[in-house]
């Protein structure tokens, strides 16, 4: 029998002499058939939809497989590029690696699902009748229609267009996943012949939902979406039927708290998957900052960083938050104004257009946290600047490892890594990790 010793990239079992095995782990043995005996560390899935469900890889690994799966990702992609040593497990050259963090089960406050009327539902919702029917006759038919199978609403199956149809979900936060099981009733109802994405999103104020590719024909469907919003006490609801996001409740402006700040949230924007993710990120990067007075935050979003950095009793600290999404620029403009200065917020697609060497001279130092394709560009220059400490938040360790290398070649060493699984039971790994010019 060959013995499973390590996880692969994308959560295969993997033996001494590399063969694959899905849904095993480090510990468990194949035989010649492909029978698996489970070692110590394979657990019984807590989701009834694992192996179908294309949301969880990892549901049947434990918490100490899970860690080192996130703690190798981040360690071998450094290796890969000469960052550490290859096998390294906590220093080269002063390069310290800290304890990972896994994000719990239930934890996710944000995540998009996909969702797709069927025959049944389309029957339904096709003798929903004219406007002027009750709010009962309409939810007694709605609940018909969902046992009859009216609507599959999920994660689509691993390899495959095909929703999974949920009736429950492990990662998600409680007051997301109440509304998988109405979400599906509405969608078997109202929604179109095609597929709907739907967002969640928990805000300050409850849940943000945003339907896209979702019509509302008729005043009945807006009514009911509306009926909808107001049951479920939603923080907000917005639609976006092919021409942008528009709102359609939002009884309060919609905010989401980043170190103390209410920021206002514009539809789909970009957080942290989890808050205690964040909470941990943030500190770490406050920590790791030292006592540098002026800041440059790239790709700053909402300004998670960028906030909890000027937090930082620093005396006279001020940080330049940079973002290209608008929206976000603008909401992270809006709360900075209440910051007393210590925050700037400036409106700069770093792609197109990167902070030169002779505009980051200015700094000392910079945090960039780029989207998946890293940042090639930024970090050129940052590498041709005088910059002497660079923090940089990756959700991909091979982009950030490649970024990474640009700077070790202009000097820098990396100092301080952390790998983070906020993503839990997921192949998906982030990191923060601090890199020092060295003297």
């Amino acid at each position: 029998m060959a013995e499973i010793i390590r996880l692969a990239a994308k959560g295969d079992g993997v033996t001494a002499r590399g063969e694959h095995f899905a849904r095993t782990v480090p510990g468990d043995r194949v035989n010649e058939a492909g029978e698996v005996t489970r070692g110590a560390h394979h657990v019984d899935p807590p989701c009834r939809h694992f192996g179908e469900c294309g949301g969880c890889q990892l549901q049947h690994a434990d918490d100490a497989v899970l860690s080192e799966f996130v703690r190798g990702r981040v360690v071998n992609a450094a290796a890969g590029q000469g960052l550490l040593e290859e096998g390294a497990s906590s220093e080269k050259a002063g390069a310290q690696i800290l304890e990972e963090h896994l994000s719990p089960a239930n934890s996710r406050r944000r995540a998009s699902f996909h969702a797709q009327r069927t025959q049944a539902g389309a029957k339904n919702g096709r003798m929903k009748g004219g406007q002027g029917k009750s709010r009962t006759a309409k939810v007694g038919r709605a609940k018909d229609a969902r046992s009859a199978g009216g609507a599959a609403l999920g994660f689509r199956e691993a390899g495959s267009h095909r929703v999974v149809d949920l009736a429950e979900c492990s990662i998600l936060r409680p007051e997301l996943a109440r509304l998988i099981a109405p979400l599906r009733e509405f969608v078997a109802m109202y929604g179109p012949k095609g597929s709907v994405d739907i967002a969640m999103t928990l805000c300050d104020q409850g849940a943000d939902l945003g339907f896209v590719n979702f019509p509302l024909e008729g005043l009945a469907a807006t009514e009911a979406a509306l009926e909808f919003a107001r049951d479920h006490a939603l923080a907000r609801l917005s639609v976006d039927q092919g021409y942008g996001a528009e709102t359609l409740w939002e009884p309060e402006p919609a905010t989401i708290t980043l170190s103390g700040l209410p920021v206002s949230l514009p539809a789909g924007s970009f957080l942290q998957a989890t808050q205690d993710a964040e909470a941990l990120l943030t500190k770490d990067a406050a920590d790791w900052i030292g006592d540098a007075r002026l800041v440059a935050d790239l790709f700053s979003g909402l300004g998670t960083f960028a906030f909890a950095l000027a937090a930082k009793s620093v005396e006279g600290r001020k940080v330049l938050a940079v973002e290209a999404e608008q929206a976000a620029h603008l909401a992270c403009k809006s709360a900075a104004s209440r910051t007393g200065g210590r925050v700037l917020a400036l409106h700069r697609d770093l792609f197109r257009n990167p902070l030169q060497a002779s505009e980051l001279n200015k700094f000392d130092a910079v945090l960039l946290d780029p989207p998946r394709a890293g940042a090639k560009s930024q970090i050129g220059e940052i590498a041709a600047s005088d910059i002497k400490r660079v923090l940089y938040v990756s959700c991909n360790p091979s982009s950030w490892a490649r970024d990474g290398a640009v700077l070790a070649e202009a000097g820098f060493e990396l100092t301080k890594l952390r790998p983070v699984g906020q993503f839990r039971w997921s192949t998906h790994v982030e990191l923060i990790s601090l890199f020092e010019r060295r003297s």
